[in-house]
């Protein structure tokens, strides 16, 4: 397991004592601008936060700061067809083959995006639009990105058993919000809550979802 947070704070479970997340170990990051996402696939390891940081590593310990290309805040990341896309402020995307080489990629919207995910050969971002309106994309390859027009405020997004669901502020009511997708194009809210939902994960045949007042 491993967390990120202020200061390029990085914590990873120790293999030796613990590998369930009950014993953690700081490491040294390299920056100490705040970090907000973390992901693993091809080997690397690759965390992103403010200022544009993306710092890398092959073994949990050692970290290596790569050239973004932005200053802008990036708030996650993740893999799919053999891509890293990251996601962050005024519409930045940026992808890599090897976490190694960024290119920035036009997103097509000028919002923050705030999550994206991979499933169903699709990559999903979603974000803060226009009043009442989420910033919803779509993408084959993170390459080239569809807009979709969604009226949900959305801050996470994840794939598990062939759904996206993602998790947000329902625009009319201002509770929480979870919508869900079959094919990442065709939304639906399916309701969320009392409390704003920032965040959402899939694991063990289950989605979580968290918030606003301990939710």
């Amino acid at each position: 397991f491993i967390s990120v947070g202020e200061s390029g704070t990085i914590l990873t479970s120790s293999e030796i004592t613990s590998t369930d997340g009950t014993s953690w170990t700081s490491r040294t990051s390299g920056t100490s601008n705040r970090l907000r996402g973390v992901t693993y696939s091809n080997n690397t390891f690759v965390a992103v936060g403010n200022s544009g940081t993306i710092q890398t590593s092959s073994d949990r310990t050692s970290w290596t700061s790569r050239t973004s290309g932005t200053e802008q805040t990036l708030y996650e990341v993740t893999y799919g067809n053999s891509t890293f896309v990251i996601v962050g402020s005024t519409g930045t995307i940026l992808t890599s083959s090897d976490g190694t080489t960024w290119t920035l990629r036009t997103s097509g919207t000028t919002y923050t995006l705030k999550g994206v995910t991979y499933g169903n050969s699709m990559f999903v971002a979603v974000g803060e639009g226009a009043t009442d309106e989420s910033t919803l994309l779509t993408s084959s390859d993170g390459i080239t990105w569809n807009y979709l027009s969604y009226r949900e405020i959305l801050n996470g997004v994840t794939f598990g058993n062939s759904t996206f669901v993602a998790v947000g502020i329902d625009h009319t009511t201002y509770y929480g919000n979870i919508s869900t997708s079959y094919d990442g194009t065709t939304w639906t809210n399916t309701g969320g809550g009392n409390h704003d939902l920032y965040a959402v994960a899939f694991g063990n045949n289950k989605f979580v979802s968290v918030g606003y007042k301990g939710i």
